[in-house]
């Protein structure tokens, strides 16, 4: 079967044979023309058999009619890590080259304003992390209502991470008319019942058995220490004995023990780069493509590298921890062998991790055989708590070996004491004098009365001013004669005299004395006392 057979679009078909690929895999054989059908798909295959074109192609053709309003995306791809986004993203600029399609990229480490930008201009294709893309929904910068195709890649690994609430918000908030498409490598039973909330009767494309490894990928495992210096020392003697090691990725549980063992390899002349959850967008980047490009051979990585990342070209894998959860190891080993490509996964273990890989054998279907020595029964606990029997104790992180000691020479006996002499009884203490009593004191005598004292003298009452010339005061009583003339009656009240207003009359008023002295004006302001000078006509 070819992809002109699956019923994608002319661009589509130029595009795909412009990378060289001629033949489509099982799981895009199958997922494929239900994409197109508009149902909604369960893809189950292994990593590495190409899930993301499986969902990338049929979405372009399907975009072709259409066109993007701002803020409202017409779809949206859900991805759990940052990495796994942006590896969506260059599939569809790889594949979309000849369509005018607007793609953006909602993460974290980016700044908002560059994002809000992208999606004012209306976008086609969404692809986000659940976290940024909450964060532009609750900032009132996105709306999720015109969304006709809801793609949820790695959907156990998003349930896993603790996205469920996240993943529920978003599905309330698309509409609900819309196409939902699940993938993953994985899914567990219990992963299937929260499937049923997200997927309408979807078609259920199962390429291989769930958590199935490729055929390509040869496994071994690797008998190590319990300390971690043992296993670093087995790490790289392992990396300089391989046979045909191109570039390795080296898995690790925790992100403190990625940067301590990039560290220790730096420092034993490994050409090694790291990635893990907690560098910034910026270095995490970096690292990634230096490891693409060749620049660095060894990749040490938590497990933010396990999940999705098309690295086509990894020889190998080493598990430097074998991982919880046996579903871990599948994405891990699926780092290699890819393409059909042949790859080699080692997985150094420890007398701790028997459980561990019981799990993963039994999930995998096969045994999987030791390189070298087996590990060997595991010494009872209270063996592993005694120090080693050649005399080694740690300090710090290295074993010293103990220098035996001198035999001490032998103490000589202590000479006897001589017994101390008896000590004298003390002799009886002189009974104390008698004090005399104290004399009475004396009464004290009566206090003499306190002289009365005399009464205050009435003071003299203050002598009166003498008024100015010409004033009365008010005190003085005045003649009714001199002060008040006596009152007409009001009947014999008229009328005043009509006041001669004639022109002789005006000129007296206005030729009268100025008065004898002239007012005091000192306490009024310099602007009032100017001359105004007033203008004729």
């Amino acid at each position: 079967m070819s992809f002109s057979e699956l019923g994608l679009s002319e661009k589509v078909l130029a595009a795909v044979a412009d990378t060289g690929y001629t033949q489509p895999t099982p799981i895009q054989a199958q997922a494929i023309p239900h994409v197109l059908a508009r149902r909604d798909v369960l893809g189950l295959a292994q990593t590495g058999t190409g899930k993301t074109a499986a969902f990338t192609l049929p979405m372009l053709t399907l975009l072709e009619h259409g066109r993007a309003r701002a803020r409202m995306p017409r779809t949206l791809i859900l991805e759990p890590t940052r990495e796994l986004a942006a590896q969506v993203e260059e599939n569809f600029t790889r594949y979309g080259k000849n369509h005018k399609l607007n793609v953006a990229l909602l993460i974290g480490g980016v700044s908002f304003g560059d994002q809000d930008s992208k999606l004012l201009r209306g976008v086609d294709v969404l692809i986000a992390t659940p976290g940024r893309l909450l964060d532009h929904v609750e900032r009132g910068r996105l709306l999720l209502s015109g969304i006709e195709v809801l793609v949820i890649d790695e959907a156990d690994r998003m349930l896993d991470m603790g996205f469920i609430p996240d993943i529920e918000r978003v599905c309330k908030l698309v509409p609900f008319t819309r196409q939902t498409l699940f993938f993953s490598a994985t899914m567990p039973p219990e992963i299937q019942r929260l499937v049923s909330q997200f997927l309408s009767n979807p078609v259920r494309v199962e390429v291989s058995k769930p958590a199935s490894t490729a055929a390509t990928v040869t496994h071994m495992l690797v008998a190590s220490g319990r300390e971690d210096y043992d296993k670093r020392e087995v790490l790289r003697e392992l990396i300089r004995n391989c046979d045909g090691l191109q570039n390795g990725i080296i898995f690790c549980n925790r992100k403190r023990d990625v940067a301590v063992l990039h560290r220790s390899l730096q420092k034993h002349g490994f050409n090694a780069v790291a990635l893990h959850g907690d560098m910034d967008q910026h270095a995490r980047i970096k690292a990634l493509d230096q490891f693409r490009s060749g620049e660095a051979t060894l990749l040490v990585a938590s497990d933010v590298a396990a999940r999705g990342l098309d690295i086509p070209a990894v020889s190998h894998v080493f598990n430097y921890d074998v991982p919880h959860h046996s579903e871990d190891y599948v994405h891990r080993v699926g780092r290699t062998g890819r393409a059909g490509r042949a790859g080699t996964a080692y997985t150094l273990v420890t007398h701790t991790d028997a459980k561990s890989v019981t799990a993963i054998e039994k999930l995998i279907g096969n045994a999987v055989p030791w390189h070298g020595a087996p590990l060997g029964d595991a010494p009872p606990a209270s063996e592993r708590r005694e120090r080693r029997e050649d005399g080694g104790r740690l300090r710090g992180k290295r074993r010293v070996e103990k220098e035996p000691r001198e035999a001490r020479p032998e103490r000589e006996p202590r000479a006897e004491r001589e017994p101390r002499p008896e000590r004298e009884p003390r002799a009886d203490r002189e009974p104390r004098v008698a004090r005399e009593p104290r004399p009475e004191r004396e009464p004290r005598a009566e206090r003499a009365p306190r002289p009365e004292r005399e009464p205050r003298r009435e003071r003299e009452p203050r002598r009166e001013r003498e008024a100015p010339a010409g004033e009365v005061r008010a005190s003085e009583p005045r003649a009714e004669a001199e002060t008040r003339a006596p009152r007409p009656d009001r009947q014999e009240r008229g009328r005043r005299p009509a006041r001669e207003d004639g022109p002789e009359a005006r000129l007296a008023r206005r030729e009268r004395a100025p008065a004898a002295e002239p007012a005091d004006m000192s306490h009024l302001p310099a602007f009032l006392l100017r001359p105004v000078r007033v203008k004729a006509g």
